[in-house]
């Protein structure tokens, strides 16, 4: 869509997104929150970073990954978009280890299972055993910082854009708006679910009703002669 929104303009044959453009986003945004951290100290350095405490020192180190270009990865899925979203379902949720691959925690540390891509058949899967801080150390990299999302939209559907552009997108492109299906449920006639989510607060549907079986009471206690 044209800067105005009074045109279409389509885009080149097989260009979906601008790949150095969201890497020099990416790359402002993570080191403006890198700095963030920085300045309100909740950064910890032991061992040989421990000069990165310092504001300067810690700016000179900023420095050369200003400089470098970040690698963002958008190409076209060769399976089709049913497997992008097949793929993006198991992780928008996920943690970075989960509870079936711990193994144990003691006195050594935590014990857990982890897969060696670069081998195959059995000898893939192996245990590895760390100490607890160095465990959770490696568990908190994967933590993103606050104000970053694990998937986010840009462009057209991103989420303060959105509500304007897309009418405007389809009334450029002579498209109706869809029209909801008919449906007696309370998404559309607006009375309030009998049973919400406590979790994500959709409103549940009752697929099933089962029928409360009659209580039956135990023989008594043995007493004892």
């Amino acid at each position: 869509m044209a800067p105005d929104s009074h045109r279409w303009v389509p885009c080149k044959p097989g260009f979906f997104l601008s790949v150095r453009v969201l890497s020099r986003l990416f790359r402002r945004r993570f080191l403006e929150e890198l700095q963030i951290l920085h300045r309100d100290g909740h950064l910890q350095f032991f061992g040989d970073q421990v000069d990165l405490a310092d504001a300067e020192a810690f700016a000179d180190w900023l420095m050369p990954l200003r400089q470098c270009e970040w690698v963002v990865y958008a190409k076209r899925p060769f399976a089709g978009p049913e497997a992008v979203l097949a793929y993006l379902s198991r992780y928008t949720h996920r943690v970075a280890i989960s509870n079936s691959r711990l193994i144990a925690h003691d006195e050594r540390g935590v014990t857990f299972r982890w897969k060696d891509y670069r081998e195959h058949g059995r000898t893939r899967y192996k245990t590895m055993s760390l100490q607890t801080t160095e465990f959770m150390r490696r568990f908190l990299l994967h933590v993103l910082p606050s104000g970053f999302h694990r998937i986010r939209h840009y462009g057209l559907l991103a989420n303060a854009n959105r509500q304007r552009d897309i009418p405007a997108v389809r009334a450029l492109l002579h498209q109706p708006a869809p029209q909801p299906a008919a449906d007696q449920s309370a998404e559309h006639t607006g009375a309030r679910p009998t049973f919400v989510c406590r979790h994500c607060g959709a409103p549940m549907l009752i697929i099933e009703i089962f029928a409360r079986a009659p209580h039956i009471r135990g023989p008594p206690p043995a007493l004892a002669s």
